[in-house]
């Protein structure tokens, strides 16, 4: 079934849960975000899929935990779950709002800036628009695979994927057209901000790397993929502070190369971080660091 996004003034602001049981009531598949904006990480029976429930959330369907566990499986229509004690926490903590797309029935086009919002009015049919910070959302009726960094700024999510409740918007919400369909076909670019974000200034003493073995760095990465992968809470803080790590123990050297931050922003994508947070986070651990 199809569902339409609320057409509610009312449920612009106010208390997370308020939010939500109004999102709820007309059809919309929501779950709680941290204030940092992300999902609440599984809880302690659900650790490390223990449970079975949603491997790497890529399993169709709800999740089975009476919590907000596995991200966007999460994401729930019911009055009595959301109003849960045992929800109650995570609503206590929450920053925002958010809703599964591929719940409700519908595609939202990402539009991340005012470069992407330009391509999209020139190349996407009209729709409905709902004003984010920096961008906007495009909402088609119809669903597709969700895909991040389809385009500079641009990424899709429907199923398996969430996204922060920002308002009803306006317009007419159309059909899914096949010019959004084919662009969930194209294969992200996972590595791209890391192209940008790698400049790494050589050592002062010739750019030797002062490692013993390259051993030591793989060492390193399978680490920090380990520690983002293993993440139960916390995740947007969790990867900050393992690019730190890794910046800080590898990043002078000049060791360090596309292939291996690709590779741990793969694994934060995996969790849930969106291309632009890791970039954002890889950024700010490279100015922590003075680099």
């Amino acid at each position: 079934m199809t569902h339409t996004l609320p057409i509610r003034r009312d449920v612009r602001t106010g208390h997370p849960l308020n939010v939500a049981l109004s999102l709820a009531a007309g059809g919309l598949p929501v779950m709680p975000l941290r204030a940092d904006k992300g999902p609440f990480g599984n809880c302690p029976d659900c650790t490390g899929n223990a449970c079975g429930g949603r491997p790497n959330m890529k399993t169709p369907g709800p999740c089975q935990c009476p919590r907000p566990c596995h991200g966007w499986a999460a994401a729930t229509t019911d009055p009595a779950i959301l109003s849960s004690a045992l929800w109650e926490a995570a609503w206590r903590r929450a920053g925002a709002v958010a809703y599964h797309p591929g719940g409700a029935g519908v595609t939202v086009v990402d539009l991340d800036h005012v470069a992407a919002v330009d391509w999209a009015r020139t190349t996407l049919p009209p729709t409905r628009t709902v004003a984010t910070t920096r961008g906007e959302h495009w909402i088609y009726s119809g669903t597709t695979r969700s895909v991040n960094h389809i385009r500079d700024g641009v990424d899709l999510k429907s199923t398996q994927s969430y996204v922060r409740w920002r308002g009803p918007g306006t317009g007419n919400m159309t059909t899914l057209p096949d010019v959004v369909r084919a662009l969930a076909m194209t294969k992200p670019a996972v590595a791209r901000p890391a192209a940008r974000a790698v400049t790494l200034a050589a050592p002062a003493g010739g750019g030797q790397c002062p490692h013993r073995s390259p051993a030591y760095l793989e060492r390193g990465i399978a680490m920090a993929e380990d520690r983002i992968t293993n993440a139960s809470s916390a995740v947007h803080a969790t990867v900050y502070r393992t690019f730190l790590a890794v910046l800080s123990a590898h990043g002078r050297c000049g060791c360090l190369t596309e292939r291996h931050v690709g590779r741990l922003f793969t694994v934060a994508q995996a969790k849930g971080e969106s291309s632009r947070h890791c970039a954002d986070a890889w950024s700010n651990a490279r100015t922590a660091l003075g680099m």
